[in-house]
């Protein structure tokens, strides 16, 4: 006889009815709400039925801030923090669930160069995507293994290295939610919810990107009024085909959010006479190969790239030293 508890179902049909009315006529949810139902899908207490209705409904009508919080609220509860490293940087955050098809994927160019820096840096996300070249693809033709465990992180961090777990070891009731793209064919709240994640006790640094302008309205207003000041500041850009390094031939605009407050870090650039040089080939491979050769100084960094790392660099610094860590986390 299964002894096994089955959890306890959440009714979401009340939700549903608010939530689902169509762009103009729903109404959208308190962050009390947002969180409470977002913990139910977490934890599996929602039917598939209510499940795919609430995904496709929150798709059509877009998250308000306070939905945004909510679901943030839900998912910082539904795996365990990652203990705060020690040392003179914030740990920073580069969400990759995109990769690439068009541009090479500079993403872990970016990493190596943060962690060359000293400053600990994990990379979370896909494994791979189906069409594009992910993050992770390059990380390992770089002989960077992923890391499995919270210890594997930190001894990362120990040896200057960047590190990398995939969102199903850092928090698999997220990831489950992400693949439910493969039945339903579409994105979900999770999509953004996983780029504006924070698994680390105390602050860190967040780099994150939009891919519609919606969206940097949206994600604006959340670190400015919604965000808790102690988890940390963001750095808030357009996705270069949705990762968050800067486009090697044109920079984007960089917003800093500190403290409830925005600062223009970044100004976009104009379009460019010259392109500059990066890997030829877009594989995983060549984009390793190019990358190892950026860093020798062999091949040069992309200049935007490099003003990056030295805004995000100078960033973590200073979040660091307005939260220091606690001796325990040390």
């Amino acid at each position: 006889m299964d002894t096994k508890l089955q959890p306890t179902p959440f009714p979401a049909a009340h939700f549903i009815k608010e939530i689902g009315r169509g762009v103009k006529g729903a109404r959208s949810m308190s962050r009390v709400d947002a969180a409470a139902l977002y913990g139910a899908m977490l934890e599996g207490r929602v039917s598939d039925l209510e499940l795919g209705a609430i995904l496709l409904a929150m798709r059509i009508k877009g998250e308000s801030v306070d939905e945004l919080a909510g679901f943030m609220d839900a998912a910082e509860t539904a795996f365990a923090p990652l203990p705060a490293p020690p040392g003179d940087y914030a740990p920073v955050l580069i969400p990759s669930y995109n990769g690439a098809r068009k541009l090479a994927n500079l993403t872990p160019l970016l990493a190596l160069l943060l962690a060359r820096e000293g400053v600990p840096t994990l990379v979370h996300g896909v494994r791979s995507d189906p069409g594009r070249v992910a993050t992770a693809e390059i990380l390992g033709e770089l002989g960077l293994a992923e890391a499995a465990t919270s210890a594997a992180v930190h001894d990362a961090f120990a040896a200057g290295r960047p590190a990398f777990m995939p969102i199903e070891t850092l928090a698999p009731s997220l990831a489950h939610m992400l693949s439910l793209r493969r039945i339903l064919g579409v994105r979900n709240s999770t999509h953004t919810i996983v780029k504006i994640l924070q698994p680390f006790e105390g602050a860190a640094l967040r780099l994150v990107s939009y891919t519609h302008p919606e969206y940097l309205q949206a994600l604006s207003e959340y670190f400015l009024t919604a965000a808790p000041h102690a988890r940390g500041d963001a750095f808030l850009m357009r996705g270069t085909e949705g990762e968050t390094v800067a486009n090697p031939h044109r920079a984007q605009q960089i917003d800093w959010f500190h403290e409830g407050q925005r600062e223009l870090l970044v100004e976009r650039d104009p379009p460019a006479d010259t392109l500059s040089e990066v890997p030829e080939a877009r594989d995983a491979a060549a984009t390793a190969s190019w990358i190892r050769a950026a860093l020798a100084g062999e091949a040069p960094v992309p200049e935007s790239i490099a003003n990056q790392v030295a805004r995000v660099t100078a960033a973590a610094r200073a979040l660091r030293q307005r939260y220091p860590v606690a001796a325990a986390s040390q």
